[in-house]
Protein backbone atom coordinates (compact mmCIF):
# COMPACT_ATOMS: atom_id res chain seq x y z
CA UNK A 1 0.00 0.00 0.00
CA UNK A 2 2.97 2.22 -0.41
CA UNK A 3 1.60 3.68 -3.60
CA UNK A 4 -1.58 4.84 -1.95
CA UNK A 5 0.41 6.73 0.67
CA UNK A 6 2.53 8.42 -1.88
CA UNK A 7 -0.50 9.95 -3.63
CA UNK A 8 -0.55 7.44 -6.47
CA UNK A 9 -4.00 7.21 -8.08
CA UNK A 10 -4.83 4.29 -10.31
CA UNK A 11 -5.96 5.27 -13.78
CA UNK A 12 -6.85 2.54 -16.26
CA UNK A 13 -5.53 2.63 -19.76
CA UNK A 14 -8.13 4.50 -21.82
CA UNK A 15 -9.88 2.44 -24.46
CA UNK A 16 -10.49 4.18 -27.70
CA UNK A 17 -13.97 3.37 -28.98
CA UNK A 18 -14.03 3.87 -32.66
CA UNK A 19 -17.14 4.70 -34.57
CA UNK A 20 -16.84 1.48 -36.55
CA UNK A 21 -16.89 -0.65 -33.41
CA UNK A 22 -19.92 1.21 -32.09
CA UNK A 23 -21.68 0.90 -35.44
CA UNK A 24 -20.95 -2.83 -35.59
CA UNK A 25 -22.29 -3.30 -32.05
CA UNK A 26 -25.46 -1.34 -32.88
CA UNK A 27 -26.06 -3.41 -36.03
CA UNK A 28 -25.57 -6.67 -34.12
CA UNK A 29 -28.03 -5.60 -31.44
CA UNK A 30 -30.53 -4.43 -34.09
CA UNK A 31 -30.33 -7.86 -35.78
CA UNK A 32 -30.93 -9.61 -32.44
CA UNK A 33 -33.89 -7.35 -31.77
CA UNK A 34 -35.26 -8.00 -35.25
CA UNK A 35 -35.05 -11.76 -34.66
CA UNK A 36 -36.85 -11.45 -31.36
CA UNK A 37 -39.57 -9.29 -32.93
CA UNK A 38 -40.13 -11.81 -35.73
CA UNK A 39 -40.37 -14.59 -33.15
CA UNK A 40 -42.96 -12.62 -31.20
CA UNK A 41 -44.89 -11.99 -34.42
CA UNK A 42 -44.95 -15.71 -35.22
CA UNK A 43 -46.07 -16.55 -31.70
CA UNK A 44 -48.87 -13.96 -31.79
CA UNK A 45 -50.10 -15.29 -35.16
CA UNK A 46 -50.16 -18.85 -33.81
CA UNK A 47 -51.94 -17.61 -30.69
CA UNK A 48 -54.61 -15.95 -32.82
CA UNK A 49 -55.11 -19.15 -34.82
CA UNK A 50 -55.47 -21.15 -31.61
CA UNK A 51 -57.98 -18.67 -30.19
CA UNK A 52 -60.10 -18.90 -33.36
CA UNK A 53 -59.99 -22.70 -33.24
CA UNK A 54 -60.96 -22.80 -29.54
CA UNK A 55 -63.80 -20.33 -30.19
CA UNK A 56 -65.11 -22.58 -32.96
CA UNK A 57 -65.00 -25.59 -30.62
CA UNK A 58 -66.80 -23.68 -27.87
CA UNK A 59 -69.55 -22.55 -30.25
CA UNK A 60 -70.04 -26.17 -31.34
CA UNK A 61 -70.13 -27.32 -27.73
CA UNK A 62 -72.69 -24.64 -26.88
CA UNK A 63 -74.90 -25.79 -29.75
CA UNK A 64 -74.62 -29.41 -28.60
CA UNK A 65 -75.55 -28.48 -25.03
CA UNK A 66 -78.57 -26.53 -26.26
CA UNK A 67 -79.75 -29.51 -28.30
CA UNK A 68 -79.14 -31.90 -25.40
CA UNK A 69 -81.04 -29.73 -22.95
CA UNK A 70 -84.02 -29.65 -25.34
CA UNK A 71 -83.90 -33.42 -25.73
CA UNK A 72 -83.55 -33.91 -21.98
CA UNK A 73 -86.50 -31.59 -21.33
CA UNK A 74 -88.71 -33.60 -23.69
CA UNK A 75 -87.60 -36.86 -22.10
CA UNK A 76 -88.29 -35.57 -18.59
CA UNK A 77 -91.75 -34.48 -19.72
CA UNK A 78 -92.44 -37.99 -21.00
CA UNK A 79 -91.18 -39.56 -17.77
CA UNK A 80 -93.38 -37.26 -15.69
CA UNK A 81 -96.39 -38.08 -17.86
CA UNK A 82 -95.61 -41.76 -17.46
CA UNK A 83 -95.32 -41.37 -13.69
CA UNK A 84 -98.68 -39.63 -13.46
CA UNK A 85 -100.42 -42.50 -15.25
CA UNK A 86 -102.42 -45.22 -13.57
CA UNK A 87 -99.75 -47.86 -14.13
CA UNK A 88 -97.98 -48.20 -10.79
CA UNK A 89 -96.09 -51.37 -11.75
CA UNK A 90 -93.31 -49.54 -13.63
CA UNK A 91 -91.27 -49.03 -10.48
CA UNK A 92 -91.67 -52.70 -9.61
CA UNK A 93 -90.51 -53.71 -13.13
CA UNK A 94 -87.57 -51.32 -12.88
CA UNK A 95 -86.60 -52.82 -9.52
CA UNK A 96 -86.75 -56.36 -10.94
CA UNK A 97 -84.66 -55.30 -13.93
CA UNK A 98 -82.02 -53.76 -11.64
CA UNK A 99 -81.86 -56.94 -9.55
CA UNK A 100 -81.49 -59.03 -12.72
CA UNK A 101 -78.63 -56.85 -14.01
CA UNK A 102 -76.78 -56.94 -10.67
CA UNK A 103 -77.24 -60.72 -10.47
CA UNK A 104 -75.95 -61.13 -14.03
CA UNK A 105 -72.90 -58.95 -13.25
CA UNK A 106 -72.27 -60.95 -10.08
CA UNK A 107 -72.24 -64.21 -12.03
CA UNK A 108 -70.00 -62.87 -14.77
CA UNK A 109 -67.48 -61.37 -12.35
CA UNK A 110 -67.47 -64.33 -9.94
CA UNK A 111 -66.87 -67.04 -12.53
CA UNK A 112 -64.49 -65.11 -14.69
Amino acid sequence: MRRARDGYNYQPVPRVATEDALEYENERMAEELSGKISSLKDISIELGNEVRYQEKLLRGLDDDVDRSSGFLGKTMGRVLRLGKGNHNYYIFYLFLFAIFVFFLLYIVLKFR
